[in-house]
């Protein structure tokens, strides 16, 4: 009784029933910070290449094959009129790297025919009698084979050109921005050699233009992209 009387009386002189305890819940964990999207590396590219209308080609290797491929390059990038080439490596929107190999073998053909044929034939044919005065008697026989044999082959060797090259185009800030590679082993009027650097501007040109007619398709819609990157 005199302790319930005490604690009666602290309680009065420090203000009141103390309020119970309240739990404090932990802070939640802040969720891990998530970094910016990267941006569209494949859109940034498109974009630098369809700047290049300026090129100037490297030079794929010392040798001869070398040499001549990146003539043929050169030739190709001309004659399609979409591209100006320069010897002037500063004043080139881009720079072709790249590196060519051709290589001759040979193959060998061959056909063979062959007929036979053959004949046989053979006979007997005997014959025996008897009586008081005498024996008689008879034989005969016969046989004849022949063989005949025919055969015809050819032989050819055929020389075939493997010509392969692989490029790519380096901007000054020094992205590549496009690549290809591509291998031929000659056309109907050219070689290997002119056929593969036929088909690198070919493939450019085309990638040229699918790039072009995705930007010119309006945003949002459901349009689909035409192609990807080589």
């Amino acid at each position: 009784m005199l302790l319930t009387m005490l604690l009666s009386a602290l309680l009065a002189q420090s203000g009141g029933v103390p309020a119970p305890a309240t739990k404090v819940a932990p802070a939640a964990a802040a969720p891990p910070a998530v970094s910016a999207a990267p941006a569209d590396t494949n859109a940034e590219l498109d974009n630098e290449l369809l700047k290049v209308k300026r090129i100037y080609v490297e030079s794929f290797g010392d040798d001869k094959i070398s040499k001549q491929l990146q003539a043929m390059v050169i030739n190709a990038l001309s004659e399609s009129k979409r591209f100006i080439v320069t010897e002037n490596k500063d004043k080139a929107d881009a720079v072709m790297k790249g590196s060519a190999l051709e290589k001759t073998s040979q193959e060998l053909h061959a056909i063979g025919e062959g007929t036979n044929v053959a004949t046989a034939a053979g006979g007997e044919s005997g014959s025996f009698s008897g009586n008081a005065n005498g024996v008689s008697g008879s034989h005969s026989g016969g046989f004849a084979a022949r063989a005949l044999g025919e055969s015809d082959s050819q032989a050819s060797t055929e020389t075939i050109n493997d010509a392969r090259v692989a490029v790519r185009l380096v901007v000054p800030n020094g992205d590549v921005v496009w690549t290809s590679t591509e291998e031929s082993t000659g056309g109907k009027y050219k070689g290997a050699s002119a056929d593969v650097a036929d088909q690198v501007v070919k493939q450019l040109i085309r990638d040229f233009d699918r790039i072009t007619r995705q930007e010119s398709q309006p945003s949002g819609g459901d349009a689909k992209p035409t192609g990807g990157r080589p």
